[in-house]
């Protein structure tokens, strides 16, 4: 009976000592989150910095708006010592593009991160806007809570502060002190927090949730370290699941969910992203009922389309147990005596642990990949494997022809995992019985002129192509190495017009992604579209080979590319009447790079000094209508009367 009575005084007090010391704020776990423009954010990216300071942001109150200009004087006195400034909007009424609409009338030059499941705002118990957090990265535990200083009141504010709250935290912070956990009270609108999601079903809601998005590679002979085959093994990597649900490094897709719509979408929806946090922060329950992991098989190794009309050997290759390894680029001589029109594919690993992804098209004659470009790599593209999407279907009416004499190029990326293995990938191809109605072809948007400079956190990159004739665009593929932060391609009309068609904000080299669009996009003649990705060539960026280094373009992983793949079909071209030209597609991929204002010629300053000297006087002839540069029917003029003499 004294015990019975005792229980709820020694749970209460065990709880009690649980908690962080008055002088000890909470701890802050690291989270990803998008910005109004769709920019990716990571807390604790900047664990170099002297103190995160976030401030909470809400459309339409009235004291975030009178507090802006005295969080702006903080940034402003404080920015160039490292101190990082942000916010949060946690509204459950406020979008994305009504955040960014409100930040634009209201002239908010902040990043403002988009908290839509509200998981970010519980975890940090916000409570109004207005409000101040104060983070030491030293720890990731809040050394302050509260207002910016006391000026703004409810309706009505002072000329000057008394009290500045936030500016005495960083003083001392900057001064190298750990000041003890504070609080102030701090006026704001009430930000309504909902509770969060119980009585979540293991064998109902999150089981099939796993297995639906996770279990391609978590599974038995995949290329994930462990498998998802019950529910123990759950409950026991849940801390490591919500990390990574957290910081979007699972699952690995990518793209911006408000930016497209692609095939075989690999990401997690906002609303099963915060079941899967809430039933991990409940404790990970079992509860009634079977358990669907159970049921998933072992990875099978086998022809899921049927048996292949050709199969093609990578050849073997030894998988060192650790370290990194280069991408290997193999090539296999095109076995048959006759052309033939690859209508679909399905590759299966060697080594499904090792074998990360395969890019796989062809090239007319052998080249020496050692001295090739990235864009040369591939003439036709056929297909890409990760984990999940094994096979690949051609568009409706299109296939990719393989002439005899051909060879097959693979880019294959192996990743290490603690044990020495060989690898060999086979890959299987379809064949069309009839030609198809059309060719499928691609076109790559590269700068092989890139320079990053040493310590960049955020360096941009551009190229563009424009499409000569009116085409079918179906997938596109943004690639960089590990200094790849983010990538974009947008398309620019004949008539002005900007469409943004695939963001990927928080690139990961590790995955290589195809995204295919679920409705294919019609382009008109004379559409440029525009790759942009952004680097970081910090000391932050973790997977960085030399912060110090200026890096220049290479195929391998310590330099960089910007390199964008487009699949696409000409609208009006047959495959009995190709209307494909290499040289204006080339002529289109050169201008692209050199153009770097998009004004659709190629300038003297955008060109390099050893071109404008080959050039020299020859410019007042080649720029036919006396524009000041050289536009895509001019370059290529240029280039044929050049090959016309070397001809002749």
């Amino acid at each position: 009976m004294l015990f019975s009575r005792l229980a709820p005084l020694l749970v209460a007090l065990v709880s009690l000592l649980a908690q962080p010391a008055a002088s000890e704020g909470m701890r802050v776990d690291d989270f990803v989150l998008l910005d109004q423009q769709g920019n990716a954010h990571r807390m604790h990216y900047h664990a170099d910095a002297p103190a995160i300071v976030l401030i909470v942001h809400g459309n339409g109150c009235q004291i975030i708006r009178s507090t802006m200009p005295d969080y702006k004087a903080l940034r402003d006195k404080y920015a160039g010592e490292g101190v990082q400034f942000a916010m949060i909007n946690s509204n459950l009424q406020d979008t994305r593009e009504r955040i960014a609409a409100e930040a634009a009338e209201w002239e908010v030059d902040f990043p403002i991160l988009v908290d839509e499941t509200q998981d970010i705002g519980r975890s940090l118990a916000l409570t109004r806007t207005a409000e101040v957090i104060v983070v030491d990265p030293k720890t990731w535990r809040m050394v302050y809570r509260g207002a910016v200083n006391d000026r703004v009141h409810y309706e009505r504010q002072k000329d000057d502060a008394g009290e500045h709250y936030v500016a005495e935290v960083l003083d001392a912070m900057i001064a190298g002190d750990s000041p003890a956990y504070r609080e102030e009270r701090s006026p704001g609108c009430i930000v309504n927090i909902q509770p969060q999601q119980a009585d979540i079903s293991y064998s109902e809601t999150i089981a099939p949730l796993l297995r639906d998005k996770c279990t391609a590679c978590h599974v038995e002979g995949g290329i994930a370290p462990w498998a998802m085959s019950e529910y123990r093994m759950i409950q026991g990597f849940a801390p490591m699941i919500r990390e990574v649900l957290r910081t979007r490094r699972m699952p690995p897709w990518h793209a911006d969910p408000a930016v497209g719509e692609w095939q075989h979408d690999g990401g997690l929806s906002s609303e099963d992203r915060s079941v899967l946090i809430a039933w991990l922060e409940a404790g990970a329950p079992r509860g009634d009922g079977p358990d669907p992991l159970r049921d998933i098989p072992p990875r099978q190794n086998d022809w899921t389309l049927g048996e292949p009309d050709l199969v093609i050997e990578v050849p073997a290759f030894e998988v060192p147990a650790t370290g990194t390894v280069d991408y290997q680029f193999p090539q296999v001589a095109n076995p048959l005596d006759e052309g033939a029109w690859v209508v679909a594919a399905t590759v299966i690993p060697g080594d499904a642990q090792a074998v990360h992804h395969v890019l796989m098209g062809t090239v007319n004659e052998k080249i020496n990949v050692e001295d090739a470009d990235e864009e040369d790599i591939f003439e036709n593209y056929i297909m890409g494997y990760a984990p999940g999407n094994e096979s690949a279907f051609m568009p409706e009416g299109t296939g990719v022809y393989v002439p005899p004499g051909a060879y097959y190029t693979f880019q294959m990326h192996y990743t290490p995992y603690g044990k020495a293995s060989t690898d060999v990938t086979r890959i299987g191809l379809y064949f069309a019985e009839e030609p198809p109605a059309q060719f499928l072809r691609q076109e790559v948007v590269v700068n092989p002129a890139i320079r990053i400079p040493p310590r960049a956190a955020n360096h941009e990159e551009m190229a563009s192509v424009r499409f000569y004739h009116d085409a079918t665009l179906y997938s596109l593929t943004p690639h960089s190495h590990y200094r790849g932060k983010s990538s974009t391609f947008e398309l620019i009309y004949p008539d002005g017009r900007e469409e943004l068609i695939l963001s990927v904000p928080n690139y990961d080299f590790n995955w290589q992604r195809t995204y295919n669009f679920v409705e294919p996009m019609q382009v008109p003649a004379g559409t440029r579209i525009v790759h942009r990705t952004i680097y970081d060539n910090s000391a932050n960026n973790p997977g960085n080979p030399d912060p110090d280094a200026e890096v220049s373009w290479g195929l391998q992983s310590e330099e960089e590319m910007l390199y964008g793949s487009v699949s696409f079909a000409w609208t009006d071209e047959l495959a009995s009447e190709p209307i494909h030209d290499d040289l204006r597609s080339g002529v289109s991929q050169w201008v692209g790079y050199l153009d770097q204002n998009l004004d659709g010629k190629v300038q003297r300053k955008e060109m390099s000094e050893r071109m404008r000297k080959n050039i020299g006087f020859k410019w007042i002839f080649l720029d036919r209508n006396f524009d000041g540069g050289l536009d895509h029917d001019e370059m290529e003029a240029m280039i044929r009367r050049s090959m016309e003499k070397e001809e002749g």
